[in-house]
């Protein structure tokens, strides 16, 4: 049941921050759902590893997205707290995908080259749909070439994950040996 509602709650976090973004009204969105992670952590089996896990994604992804804003391929609505990076609204949508990998997708664990292609491909067509939805544009650069670069970037970004969290997980039993 705790997986089911991870991915409900992923959802609406989704919908949230992406019709906040296209009105320019982000900041109740992102509280929510911060404070969704907030309660996913303490909940979770091993919340300091829940922690690393996600500050990591959002690392990852606020590198990731302000690449692709700066190569001219992708714009973002909202995009506090710089133009020159990626929003706060998208550093959530980061830290919300790496709350599923230990609940929603733990079927892709052990299954990196699954979880490349389920990168690959839904990493891309959810910024389609933001996009669609009017929390973003593609940038002068085109559209094909910022595809190309997510899915790039998120079929690489599922199997991350995956991996740091088990070497995470194998870091503390080690040590607890």
């Amino acid at each position: 049941m705790a997986k089911f509602w991870n991915f409900v709650l992923f959802q609406a976090g989704w919908f949230a921050c992406i019709i906040g973004a296209a009105n320019n009204e982000v900041l109740w969105p992102v509280l929510i759902t911060l404070l969704y992670l907030a309660i996913h952590i303490w909940r979770s089996e091993h919340p300091r590893f829940e922690l690393k896990l996600i500050l990591k994604a959002v690392l990852l992804g606020v590198s990731a997205d302000t690449l692709i804003v700066n190569l001219g391929f992708l714009h973002f609505n909202d995009a506090w707290p710089s133009p020159y990076l990626s929003p706060v609204w998208m550093w959530t949508l980061w830290a919300l995908v790496a709350s599923t990998i230990n609940g929603s997708l733990c079927w892709l664990r052990g299954k990196p080259l699954l979880g490349a292609i389920l990168g690959a491909i839904a990493g891309p067509l959810s910024y389609e749909a933001g996009i669609r939805m009017g929390a973003g544009s593609w940038g002068v650069d085109g559209q094909l070439g910022g595809l190309v670069c997510l899915a790039i970037i998120w079929g690489a970004a599922i199997p991350l994950f995956f991996y740091w969290h088990h070497r995470h997980i194998r870091t503390s039993l080690e040590q607890n040996q």
